[in-house]
């Protein structure tokens, strides 16, 4: 970053914090009914400062987060509750996941989806290929700059401590979602952190990654997307960790959970036919495999006694068309499980 561009944004953090005190005082004044009101109308202290507001409007704060497990900050979109509700709802991106923006506002419209409601939209940034959980070495082959991973420390070690403290947010009453590898990851987190989770839900996750030919194709996938190393995350092929991050073998802790689980066929109809022949023949490949993976954990969650919910769509391949119908689709029902309307 430039030495113009580090004060620029300094000069940004000191307006904002001039700002944000300012409309805390106003609040203390007008007393806590309007306080909870205007939930979204002050900005909260961050790492470097105080937060920003985002460019995708409706409320939504853009914050880093320090990190002491990665040893660095994690930028962090909230949108407040509307009107003080202390629920959160965890949005996780996918295996492309942009190091600047979340696609959840790039490419959907999450916080004009939940603009009117009392839950806290939390939407991390970055975290491509990492499935974000806790890797057990650097994922690149850099010894000079070994990126350290540790998400899923992040997601439920660190970062809920900074939203309890600064947003309000209940450590244990928040719901997760997550689309393709984030919702893989969001089965994950929900099944080994129970006690903070009474929801979780996957978009076209892959369910089963220890199926056959998974693990070949996850190489690859971390290779193309960010030069990333698999056995950086598990460790040997023959590593328990590896069924440990397997949403098919990990689904005890989900008991007594919300459950829902989403995956199309990946055949094409309405607005796929404006994707590009390459990105649709992907998108097939990817949503048939998302398919077929959701569709054996549905079989063994129900052998064990889970009741998830599941919508199987006729047609969709693998973007955020189908993503975005499911995030509208479960609206409803993320805030009559969270009590947050």
């Amino acid at each position: 970053m430039s030495i113009a561009s580090r004060l620029h944004r300094a000069g940004k953090k000191v307006a904002s914090a001039v700002a944000a005190t300012a409309v805390t005082a106003t609040l203390m004044v007008v007393g806590a009914g309007t306080a909870e009101a205007a939930n979204r109308d002050w900005l909260r202290p961050d790492a470097t400062g105080t937060c920003e507001w985002d460019a995708s409007g409706h409320g939504v704060q853009r914050c880093d987060v320090w990190s002491p497990a990665m040893n660095r900050t994690v930028p962090v979109l909230v949108q407040p509750s509307q009107r003080g509700g202390d629920a959160g709802f965890y949005l996780l991106d996918g295996m492309r996941a942009d190091p600047h923006q979340t696609g959840w506002t790039m490419y959907s419209d999450a916080p004009a989806t939940y603009a009117d409601s009392n839950i806290n939209l939390i939407m991390p940034i970055g975290g491509a290929g990492t499935f974000y959980s806790d890797w057990i070495a650097p994922g690149n082959f850099s010894s000079s700059d070994p990126q350290v991973i540790k998400w899923e420390t992040f997601l439920t070690a660190e970062l809920p401590g900074y939203l309890h403290q600064h947003f309000g947010v209940n450590p244990h009453r928040n719901s997760i979602a997550g689309l393709s590898m984030g919702g893989t990851a969001a089965l994950n987190i929900a099944a080994r952190h129970p006690g903070m989770y009474q929801q979780a839900m996957s978009f076209s996750g892959y369910l089963t990654t220890t199926a056959p030919g998974m693990q070949t194709l996850m190489r690859i996938a971390l290779l193309e997307t960010g030069s990333l190393n698999i056995n950086s995350m598990y460790g040997a092929i023959v590593s328990p960790r590896r069924f440990q991050n397997d949403p098919y073998w990990n689904m005890e802790g989900l008991r007594g959970k919300d459950v829902y689980i989403s995956a199309a066929t990946g055949m094409w109809a309405g607005g796929d036919w404006n994707v590009p022949l390459w990105d649709r023949i992907v998108g097939w490949g990817l949503e048939w495999v998302a398919r077929n993976t959701t569709v054996a954990w549905e079989l063994k969650a129900r052998a064990i006694g889970l009741n998830p919910t599941v919508d199987y769509p006729p047609t969709g391949v693998h973007n955020w068309g189908i993503w975005t119908d499911q995030l509208h689709k479960t609206k409803g029902r993320v805030l009559d499980v969270m009590n947050a309307w």
